[in-house]
């Protein structure tokens, strides 16, 4: 199992930068950042300064859209953080979900999401493409194309990502749920004639390493409310016995969503979460508890770990998974 980080652009570009710093030397292979453009700063200047402050970490987005940056926006700024890092870009995306909300749009549909990812490759690896009815080409891309990964929770999005997918995210720490998951992404690749073996599968989520479960449960139930806006999309598109409600109950007693207070540890938008639920989708406890849940995580078929490094203390969690988590999974 391999182990990334994503940073929430809100912080400054220095301390984002010695965290990314941090976070390689600690020995996590991956650094991501939210595409989330009116709640947090842009991506990528921000992505630009971690590629010329690391040596082989990958770094992308986790995630963006091809509704609010048009694909050919997407693929050049890929393209040329491609050349800037020497080929350790990888693209996250999905339909979109704080991005639009935030301004009162719904996340794009499941087929522009995947004509978007064809044009994506093609214009990174220089090829001439179609978009729109009309031939493109990044002439200058010399550099290879990332590999994309597809967030999503739904059965059509992820046996799309088993389709066309190089890894699927998935936003949550319970193996159970993730088995569910996967059961769509490897179809969909048996489907396409794929080996479902050669797909990526990424967990991610908040945690909080200490033995006090009550304050660890404080910093990271603001993790399950920010699922929940996609469990909602969920619920209004499947029928209830097509989803599991290992998933879905918990949003019942759910009120309204704050999009200005996302991912905020104090957040009155997590009130509704429920301690069981903080238990099962992020990662809480000691280092044991960690190292043993990390472990359920990689036998139903996790590749990588992805720790939400944004509830409080980041200097502390990343020693604290260098000295006692790391090395158990190296």
């Amino acid at each position: 199992m391999q182990f990334g980080i994503t940073l929430k652009p809100d912080c400054s570009s220095n301390r984002m930068v010695r965290l990314t710093r941090a976070a390689e030397e600690a020995g996590f292979s991956y650094g991501w950042l939210f595409d989330s453009h009116i709640l947090w700063k842009d991506p990528y200047p921000l992505l630009t300064l971690m590629a010329t402050n690391t040596r082989a970490m990958r770094l992308g987005t986790c995630v963006t859209n091809p509704a609010v940056r048009d694909v050919t926006v997407t693929a050049s700024l890929f393209a040329t953080l491609n050349e800037i890092s020497g080929g350790r870009m990888e693209l996250g995306i999905g339909r979109g979900d704080s991005s639009r909300r935030v301004m009162g749009k719904r996340p794009t549909t499941l087929a522009h999401l995947e004509d978007a990812i064809r044009v994506f490759r093609d214009l990174t690896a220089g090829r001439e493409t179609t978009y729109q009815d009309a031939p493109v080409r990044l002439t200058w891309a010399t550099n290879g194309t990332p590999r994309v990964w597809v967030a999503g929770y739904g059965p059509k999005v992820l046996g799309m990502a088993g389709r066309v997918a190089d890894g699927v995210i998935l936003q949550f720490a319970d193996p159970p749920l993730i088995d569910w998951c996967l059961g769509f992404v490897r179809e969909g690749a048996r489907q396409a004639g794929r080996d479902p073996k050669s797909i990526e599968v990424m967990s991610a989520a908040a945690v909080w390493v200490s033995a006090a479960k009550k304050e660890a449960r404080e910093h990271v139930r603001w993790f399950p409310a920010l699922v929940s806006n996609h469990v909602v999309d969920l619920v209004s598109r499947y029928k209830p016995e097509e989803l599991p409600s290992r998933l879905t109950a918990y949003i019942r007693n759910r009120g309204g969503y704050d999009y200005l207070h996302h991912c905020e540890v104090d957040s009155t938008n997590a009130n509704f979460v429920s301690d069981e639920v903080t238990d099962r989708f992020a990662v809480i406890g000691t280092a044991e508890e960690h190292r043993k849940k990390l472990e359920e995580l990689r036998e139903v078929g996790v590749t990588q770990f992805n720790i939400y490094l944004m509830s409080g203390d980041e200097e502390a969690t990343l020693d604290a998974y260098a000295r006692d988590i790391l090395p158990h999974f190296q």
